[in-house]
């Protein structure tokens, strides 16, 4: 565009992370082509509460659209997309565990419709920059720490996981075929406001308040490399920006947390003490997550800067604010 502001399609635009990222472009000036399916994994009134503030900007043009409809994709495509700079892949049917109870669905969502989309990006004249949201749980129970993106990941422990693993490698293809610039970004427990509210931060967090137990599963040792909202967006537009040739980077804090402290800094920011019910470790959950960025570093100058405690500290007063509803 002339005036040096981008057309970036974003998908999965009205959950966590896409609807924080689309607000982010729109700040930047930058015109959003905004699609989400509303699938129902949770409600659909917290998504569109998610884009409330998008709606009204001139610049974002938002639909509903199942990419895993290839017909319904192709004309939505032939009648509103038009010229992209850059594709944004962030939806797909997320969750570890809900992965084990329906792999066919997670295949159809995670899979086919990442298939669907990058046909139609390099059926374009101009091919976009594709930058795709792949996740840390594709490093499964990786021995070596931190996790590098050099590591083997050739052995997912769940349907999930496998799925993001196959995403990478269909992205792969693509660019191999078609030089299409294609960049995956493999997040690492991504928190903050509007985090889903079946993650354990924000199921906890409402849990304590209402004064019910939270579930421990295994003896708190388990550890994630929590990531809060601010920096995965840095990182993301970074890497839209820059994305040329094939590359997989983490995205992560580099400091993992151990389930129990993320407990206690709950509590501590609750200013309330939680009932734990300990349950044992459950199928498909990894023992620890923790990023290596200094590939990231290199190539997106990513510094994450928001410690934990300040990231809970800011959900926590999200919560109070507005999130209890």
């Amino acid at each position: 565009m002339s005036d040096g502001s981008q057309r970036i399609l974003v998908t999965g635009a009205a959950g966590f992370i896409g609807s924080h990222l689309c607000e982010a472009l729109l700040a930047r000036g930058d015109d959003v082509i905004a699609i989400d399916n509303f699938d129902p994994f949770y409600d659909h009134a917290i998504k569109q509460r998610n884009i409330e503030g998008c709606l009204s900007h001139a610049r974002f043009h938002f639909f509903q659209v199942d990419l895993r409809d290839g017909d319904a994709l192709e004309a939505y495509w032939r009648d509103h997309v038009g010229e992209l700079d850059a594709i944004v892949h962030l939806a797909a049917k997320a969750g570890v565990r809900p992965s084990i109870e329906d792999p066919l669905g997670y295949e159809r969502a995670n899979v086919h419709a990442t298939m669907n989309l990058l046909q139609q990006a390099v059926a374009m004249a101009k091919r976009p920059r594709f930058v795709f949201a792949s996740s840390s749980s594709v490093y499964g129970n990786n021995e070596s720490i931190p996790f590098r993106e050099t590591d083997p990941v050739d052995h997912p422990i769940s349907p999930y996981a496998a799925t993001k693993k196959a995403g990478e490698l269909l992205c792969h293809t693509y660019h191999h075929l078609y030089q299409m610039p294609i960049w995956c970004l493999r997040f690492f427990t991504v928190f903050g406001p509007r985090q889903r509210p079946d993650l354990a931060i924000h199921a906890f967090t409402r849990k304590i308040l209402a004064g019910e137990p939270i579930a421990m599963f295994g003896d708190g040792t388990s550890s994630r490399d929590y990531t809060y909202i601010d920096d995965i967006l840095a990182g993301v537009l970074a890497a839209i920006d820059r994305c040329a040739g094939y590359e997989i980077l983490n995205l992560g804090s580099k400091h993992p947390v151990k389930l129990s402290e993320m407990i206690a800094t709950i509590e501590q920011a609750l200013g309330l003490q939680a009932e734990i019910i300990r349950k044992p470790m459950q199928p498909g959950d990894v023992n620890c997550t923790f990023a290596d960025v200094e590939k990231a570093a290199r190539l997106l100058d990513y510094q994450p800067t928001v410690p934990f405690a300040a990231g809970v500290e800011r959900f926590v007063a999200w919560i109070r604010e507005n999130g209890r509803n």
